[in-house]
């Protein structure tokens, strides 16, 4: 029967004398030298006694001590250690603590998105670059091209097939900016598996993966339909072209200040030039999407255009020696060979525009690729896209305008 009461066990603590109080049944109330109380179970297991510790009084009450008793001496009574049992049972509940939190941890490494982790490693690294303007320039390519296809995917689901539809629309186009690209992505999905957010191969390596499925960059160089300049380079080699009087020379630099293609450029009437408006209207028929394009003009394009000689009875920009017609098709490209540049191609300059503006501007994508009058891929922003961002454009032409003649941007990356 036991022999302790609440108000004994108060009164033993409140005593504060060191001891063993027996509560019967080999449940006992230890007060310690710092007059700590506790709870004992004493038991015996294969002819051997033991202590087993049920919990510091007063969180452990009198009857919750009891109840423990009760438990570890059944356990006792059926050859059963209570103390090996408690051991096993703290294990077991240890274990699914573990599994919980690494079901949480798998979980948000499930929700962490590729941008989420390329922001990351843009912000880790930004200090260690030597540039500045690389963190801006990671940043630009990614969001241009890969944030629209991936950004919002857990890095562990990104696979060759996500990598290859970010690369191959750009990989023969801008082969400069898709390389660099390309490196961008595996390295951000390098740092993804060393955080434990994926595992398994890495869908952006070249050697060995994408050089199976991707012609090497040197080969896509040689393809003359796409040769063009680094946005770099483009300066320097505009410094003699400006000083160039002849007539292609001077439409290949209304070719390069307003990124159009060769013909929108030599079919180009005085009649679709407003001045005062400092506007060129392509009318649809002569566009590639069918669809009227309206290019604002920069100050250099209206000054280059100002010096133009007007033909009568042909009314073209870049009038030609046949009567009514504009130059041909071959003469910016023998403009060029002039300045012994035929690893260049005209169209290659549109290239130039694009990589300039991902790289180092701070214009948004659709800014940019309106621009170019490109076609929206996408139906659902296609339909929504009611303008033709035309003053945004304005301040992307004059800033490229300023870039190509050697003058400092203000909007570009410093």
């Amino acid at each position: 029967m036991a022999s302790l009461t609440t108000k004994a066990v108060e009164k033993i603590v409140r005593s504060g004398l060191p001891g063993m109080t027996n509560d019967g049944d080999g449940l006992y109330l230890k007060l310690g030298r710092t007059g700590g109380a506790s709870w004992i179970f004493r038991y015996k297991l294969a002819g051997k006694s033991r202590d087993m510790g049920l919990g510091r009084h007063p969180e452990v009450s009198l009857a919750l001590a009891r109840e423990k008793a009760a438990e570890a001496r059944k356990l006792s009574k059926s050859g059963v250690d209570p103390l090996t049992s408690r051991d096993e049972e703290l294990e077991r509940q240890r274990l699914e603590k573990e599994a919980e939190r690494l079901a949480q941890d798998a979980a948000r490494a499930k929700a962490t998105t590729f941008k989420e982790v390329a922001l990351d490693y843009i912000a880790a690294h930004r200090a260690g670059w030597k540039n500045a303007k690389h963190a801006q320039q990671w940043e630009n390519t990614l969001a241009t091209y890969a944030f629209k296809v991936i950004g919002d995917l857990p890095t562990q689901e990104i696979g060759i097939e996500h990598v290859l539809k970010i690369l191959k629309p750009i990989w023969t186009a801008i082969p400069e900016t898709a390389s660099r690209l390309r490196n961008r992505i595996e390295l951000v999905l390098d740092a993804a598996k060393a955080r434990g957010l994926r595992d398994g191969e890495n869908p952006a390596r070249w050697r060995g993966h994408l050089d199976k499925l991707l012609p090497p960059r040197a080969k896509v160089r040689a393809v003359k339909h796409h040769a063009a300049i680094s946005w770099t380079e483009l300066p320097a080699f505009m410094a003699p072209l400006e000083k160039a009087e002849d007539l292609s020379s001077k439409a290949l630099r209304f070719t390069i200040l307003t990124a159009c293609r060769t013909s929108e450029v030599l079919e180009s009437t005085w009649a679709e030039i407003d001045v005062a408006a400092r506007v060129w209207t392509i009318p649809a028929p002569r566009m590639k999407a069918g669809k009227e394009h309206r290019v604002p003009l920069s100050k250099a394009a209206l000054d280059l255009l100002a010096g133009l000689p007007r033909v009568e009875g042909n009314n073209h920009l870049f009038a030609g020696a046949r009567k009514k017609r504009p130059l041909s098709n071959m003469a910016m490209l023998m403009a060029l060979r002039r300045m012994k540049r035929d690893d260049l191609t005209t169209h290659g300059f549109r290239s130039t525009f694009r990589d300039w503006a991902s790289e180092v501007t701070h214009y948004p994508r659709e800014v940019c690729e309106q621009a170019l009058a490109h076609t929206v891929e996408n139906a659902v922003e296609a339909a929504y896209r009611r303008g033709d961002l035309f003053e945004k454009r304005r301040i992307l032409m004059e800033d490229w305008a300023r870039y190509a003649t050697g003058h400092a941007v203000a909007n570009t990356v410093e």
